[in-house]
């Protein structure tokens, strides 16, 4: 498992400075291998894979909503499919924020887009527009995401269930959430080591 938080530097003036260091963060980047076993034994839930505590980004805002307004800003989703099974199952991660504080269903739930073999895949999702994003207390931060791996069926396809299992684990990804606030654009420049393909392992 490998970290790959970032601090930013920036050579801009001080009237700038404040513009520029609000544009973006990075909310995980967690690299790790996730097999059958992994996902029948994690809990609370199963096919589940935490991210907690020093995983996630020590300098994660404790208010999304200011003086950076983050929640309705956009989220770019990064996976790097490192070992996947052959057969190409069509897989996805579905991606958790459980709050501080929640209502209603009390978390909300973005994803990766289906992928079917290895390679890199990336999105921008509108934080406004994934599932139950209105649950969350944004104003009082993020406390830890889950991740779960999941077939194309749906919610509930969780891969663990699957008979084929073995067209799904092992595999070995990694996965980089990126906050990016509003009425701005992600910008890959202040992320570096994306762009040199990461030997395989």
């Amino acid at each position: 498992m490998k970290k790959y938080f970032l601090l930013i530097f920036f050579l801009s003036p001080l009237s700038l400075l404040a513009q520029q260091k609000a544009k973006q963060f990075v909310l995980f980047d967690e690299e790790f291998t996730y097999t059958k076993e992994n996902a029948d034994n994690s809990t609370p839930s199963k096919s589940h894979y935490y991210v907690t505590n020093k995983m996630l980004n020590p300098n994660i805002p404790k208010d999304w909503t200011s003086p950076v307004d983050y929640r309705n800003g956009t989220v770019h989703i990064r996976i790097e499919i490192l070992k996947k099974p052959e057969g190409k199952a069509p897989t996805k991660w579905t991606l958790c924020y459980i709050p501080n504080k929640g209502k209603g269903n009390g978390y909300g739930c973005t994803g990766t887009d289906l992928y079917l073999e290895e390679g890199v895949y990336e999105k921008d999702v509108p934080m406004t527009e994934f599932w139950e994003n209105e649950s969350i207390v944004w104003s009082e931060g993020i406390k830890q995401m889950d991740l779960v791996i999941k077939d194309d069926s749906g919610g509930q396809g969780h891969a663990h269930k699957r008979a084929d299992h073995e067209n799904f684990f092992p595999t070995k990804v990694r996965i980089t959430m990126i906050q990016v606030a509003a009425g701005t654009t992600y910008d890959p420049t202040l992320i570096p080591n994306f762009s040199v393909k990461k030997k395989k392992k």
